[in-house]
């Protein structure tokens, strides 16, 4: 699939002074913005919530509607380089902002990331594999789905779909017309049955004159769909994770991203990688790297966006990280006492069900963790 580029996004190197914008205020903008201010950057934010996570460590924020055209005039007249926390915003929005001052990564990267087809599409396109897939835009699609892919499958909406949302399982009893009204008659594809060992994600760094650089590959094991817990680095065998790298950088090339590239992917029973999604900002399986590497994805993504030479990737400790999700807020204060233990809080006031609300690392000697060097 033929990927449709961005015009000149002006100059390739914003110097520190200068303003990050950055689209969204959950907790990926914070840490990008305590990462810019150690390099120099001011931040200014923009989201439609007041009191976001970002605003807390930011220089300037807008509270505005991601569709109100002159606010987002506003917005990029004040910075000198746009970038987004996540992928759940309007990719025509993006690309009004793209008309004013540099994005990084474009608005045709959002648009391909946002779209389960069109991120599928991309990556076959290329030569990477995924699960086999179709879409369905009806009950009879999901019916011949079904009869091709089999069952057990997976039904996800195409848009707006994390942490489980917005997915139905198919099991041999499952009835097709209760999953179907599941997920409200929305778009979506059915994704046939992956029998995997582990999941693993891998983030690419890649700059405007195309260096790209890679963090180690990391395990990640999830509760309920979210994200619990990321070992450093994943307990792969070092072919594979020079694979999952190559993956990682084959894609931020083809998609000429310009910032951070997060690739999950399946480790199937037979030693392949399927990849399942990707995430071109910051990524939750990334938050090790803020204590275990010399340079971390988010100052990464600063130094990215911005034009700067990358950091070294390679990491000090091997890393065991783990979100702090609702109520796990409370064990704060016995994270605290706990040797080589790294507290990460959001500054979010209230703790519900499924909501990140922070993250620890457990730091260990290279060679102690769950990994193989890679």
């Amino acid at each position: 699939m033929p990927v449709e580029r961005a015009p000149a996004d002006g100059p390739a190197m914003i110097p520190p002074g200068g303003i990050i914008g950055i689209i969204g205020g959950g907790q990926l903008g914070r840490m990008t913005a305590l990462a810019a201010a150690n390099l120099g950057y001011r931040c200014h934010i923009y989201c439609p919530e007041q009191g976001c996570p970002a605003s807390h460590v930011a220089a300037a924020t807008t509270i505005a509607a991601y569709e109100d055209q002159e606010a987002l005039a506003r917005f990029a007249a004040s910075v000198d380089v746009v970038t987004f926390e996540f992928e759940n915003i309007p990719a025509d929005s993006v690309r009004i902002l793209s008309r004013h001052v540099p994005v990084r990564p474009g608005w045709h990267v959002l648009e391909t990331a946002q779209d389960r087809i069109l991120e599928k599409s991309f990556f076959n396109s290329i030569g990477i594999a995924t699960a086999d897939w179709r879409a369905v835009d009806s009950l009879d699609d999901l019916r011949r789905a079904v009869d091709i892919l089999g069952r057990p499958a997976v039904l996800k909406t195409t848009r707006f779909g994390y942490d489980g949302k917005g997915q139905v399982r198919i099991a041999p009893d499952t009835d097709l017309a209760l999953a179907y009204a599941g997920i409200n008659g929305a778009p979506a594809i059915l994704e046939g049955f992956v029998d995997f060992e582990r999941e693993v994600s891998v983030i690419v760094a890649r700059s405007p004159a195309g260096e790209a650089v890679c963090f180690d590959v990391v395990e990640n094991r999830h509760r309920n769909h979210i994200l619990h817990q990321t070992i450093a680095p994943a307990p792969i065998a070092p072919d594979l994770a020079r694979q999952a790298d190559a993956i990682g950088v084959a894609a931020a090339n083809a998609l000429d991203l310009v910032g951070l590239l997060a690739v999950e992917m399946f480790v199937t029973r037979d030693g392949r990688l399927l990849v399942n999604e990707m995430a071109p900002r910051p990524h939750n399986s990334g938050h090790w790297t803020i204590n275990a590497c010399a340079t971390s994805q988010f100052e990464q993504f600063v130094r990215a966006v911005c034009g700067l030479p990358l950091g070294d990737p390679r990491r000090h400790s091997d890393a065991l990280m783990t979100n702090l999700i609702g109520d796990d807020i409370g064990e704060w204060p016995d994270i605290l006492r706990e040797a080589q233990s790294c507290l990460h809080l959001y500054g979010k006031t209230e703790a519900r069900a499924g909501r990140k609300m922070g993250h620890v690392t457990h730091l260990l000697p290279l060679g102690k963790g769950g990994g193989a060097e890679a």
